[in-house]
């Protein structure tokens, strides 16, 4: 992640130099309407809370997310309000994928030398497929050269296509399920630069789930987690004509 930061930093650096040679693309502003692309990589977690019962066989005592990469494309649509704000729309379809690993101890097995329960770890991969529908505001500065700021917020509607929340739950080999439906809100800022015959645009936003989206169905994974939202950063790169 660190280097995808820094490779973005010298990019920004590099452009921004470029982004003051000359005007490109002159007209571009006055349209009232821009369509494109956007392509991006996504890290994914969640913002959990635990409910550890103490009453079970296998107790958890602790519960790690990582997050792990993805990647979303999707199309851009634009209107442009003024020069500086725009309403945004950019159907997308991103691939995300968390791993939950659990500690948890057995009473009665795997005892060390002084008699203690020994921590046990066993792992679940949440994979989500999702078709997601942000519709954003920008605030954008005022043209410099070829380059301009902006800022982002607004909410997304998300559904999971490869959710598995319908699956009858098995306790001899549970999963990790998430609800198929989902909200968030965004927020987030980027650099628009313009070239000879089309704009581009780094960006870098952030995703806040404002539902739970666990499923409660009694298995091992499931129940020590009682509220699971999701946290989702994004990477992009914009092309608008």
């Amino acid at each position: 992640m660190k280097r995808i930061v820094l490779n973005i930093v010298f990019v920004l650096f590099s452009l921004t130099t470029f982004a003051q040679v000359g005007k490109n693309y002159p007209t571009f502003d006055r349209k009232k309407f821009h369509f494109g692309f956007a392509l991006g990589i996504n890290t994914s977690d969640f913002n959990y809370r635990f409910n550890l019962d103490s009453s079970k066989v296998d107790t958890v005592v602790g519960i790690d997310i990582k997050r792990q990469p993805g990647f979303n494309l999707g199309i851009v649509s634009s209107w442009n309000i003024n020069q500086v704000i725009h309403i945004r729309f950019i159907p997308s379809l991103s691939f995300q994928e968390r791993l939950f690993t659990y500690s948890y101890k057995n009473p009665d097995y795997f005892k060390d030398i002084e008699n203690e329960p020994r921590l046990l770890f066993r792992e679940s991969r949440l994979e989500s497929t999702t078709l997601d529908f942000p519709l954003m505001l920008k605030l954008k500065t005022k043209r410099i050269g070829n380059f301009a700021a902006y800022f982002l917020s607004g909410l997304q509607y998300s559904l999971d296509l490869a959710t598995q929340s319908k699956v009858s739950p098995d306790l001899s080999n549970p999963i990790m399920k998430m609800k198929q439906h989902d909200y968030s809100y965004q927020f987030g800022g980027g650099f628009d630069f313009y070239m000879e015959y089309f704009k581009f645009a780094i960006e870098i936003k952030l995703s806040n789930g404002l539902r739970d989206v666990n499923v409660y169905d009694g298995t091992f994974f499931n129940g020590p987690i009682t509220d699971l939202r999701t946290k989702v950063w994004w990477f992009s790169i914009t092309f608008e004509g």
